[in-house]
């Protein structure tokens, strides 16, 4: 199992610090979750049907013409390998690591390779996977510049693979309204934007055939009735998807602001995250969390990740610590 954010059970145990005092910034979720509507008895007590508006609201709010339910993207990350034969795959790194992760374990032959190397690599190449917006460094790529690549990949029957799991922020920037051509497959992420995780919903986009091929994969009865029912009631949930578009891009902009107040000017991040290069990632890393504040650390290139303070007592509390820190490494 690789690492993730969110860990915070064993933070609390490592350290020794109560899990309900801990400000966890270490996942790049929304800190306001969606209100849970009551579920209605039949969605538990019924096996889970297709036909219940969960598909249809999915792709008014993405702009798809057809999607499939997933038990979280991850699951279909995690299933893409197994619909083609083995083959080069190329990663734009870095980047979430179960990515490559999951092609590596399929067979393939990865290539981790950075945005400047993309055009050198790319007509060697079966398929392309790219997270857009990226995690963690907030890079974006523009729909022309990859739809260019889906052409050329597509041309000799290639795919490319594009995770949207942070784009609720910027829907100008998706590529849904394009997974009706063969090749393109989108992934999105439910539980990050709407800040319900623990939910388990993401969608895979893509064109007829091959989202029935990984429907196969996922076998029946993936998304459970109860997670059917909240999900599309918060994808028509407009008015709370304006709220949280709002609130979320405004305290991004505010915790970048934070961050460089403090000489950490961030050097990427989105709507529900920013992304740190620092020599001193893993000392500031353990110095919040003996404070109770979990980051997200990237060792191998000293970075950090922080996601969004939720209220005013959150940011003192994120403020009070930059200020000690700052003040324990004073000469």
């Amino acid at each position: 199992m690789l690492e993730h954010g969110g860990r915070l059970r064993k933070a609390a145990l490592h350290y020794g610090i109560a899990e309900a005092d801990w400000l966890d910034l270490s996942s790049g979720l929304a800190p306001w979750p969606f209100p849970v509507p009551p579920i209605p008895l039949r969605a538990w007590a019924r096996l889970p049907e297709t036909d219940d508006g969960l598909e249809q609201a999915a792709c008014d709010y993405y702009g798809a013409t057809q999607v499939l339910p997933v038990p979280g993207s991850q699951a279909a990350i995690q299933l893409l390998p197994r619909l083609r034969r083995t083959g080069k795959v190329g990663v734009l790194s870095p980047c979430y690591a179960e990515h490559a992760e999951a092609w590596r374990r399929g067979g393939y032959v990865v290539r981790e390779v950075l945005e400047q190397e993309v055009e050198f690599f790319l007509d060697a190449l079966d398929v392309l996977v790219v997270v857009n917006p990226n995690n963690p460094t907030g890079l974006s790529l523009t729909p022309e510049r990859l739809l260019d690549w889906h052409a050329r990949l597509a041309q000799r029957g290639g795919w490319l693979v594009v995770d949207e799991a942070f784009m609720d922020n910027t829907p100008h920037l998706s590529l849904a309204a394009h997974t009706n051509q063969v090749g393109l497959i989108v992934l999105r992420s439910f539980g990050k934007f709407f800040g319900l995780a623990g939910v388990r919903l993401g969608f895979a986009l893509a064109e007829h055939k091959l989202l029935k091929l990984l429907a196969e994969q996922l076998g029946p009865w993936a998304v459970s009735g109860p997670t059917r029912v909240l999900g599309q009631i918060c994808l028509r949930d407009t008015v709370g998807q304006v709220r949280q578009r709002l609130r979320s891009e405004a305290a991004s902009q505010r915790l970048a602001q934070v961050l460089e107040h403090h000489g950490f000017k961030p050097q990427g991040g989105c709507a529900l995250f920013q992304w740190l290069i620092t020599g001193h990632a893993e000392q500031l890393h353990e110095f919040m969390a003996r404070r109770g504040i979990l980051l997200r650390l990237f060792a191998h290139n000293s970075s950090l990740r922080f996601g969004l303070p939720a209220d005013e007592t959150d940011w003192r509390r994120l403020e009070q610590a930059f200020q000690a820190y700052t003040q324990e490494q004073a000469p």
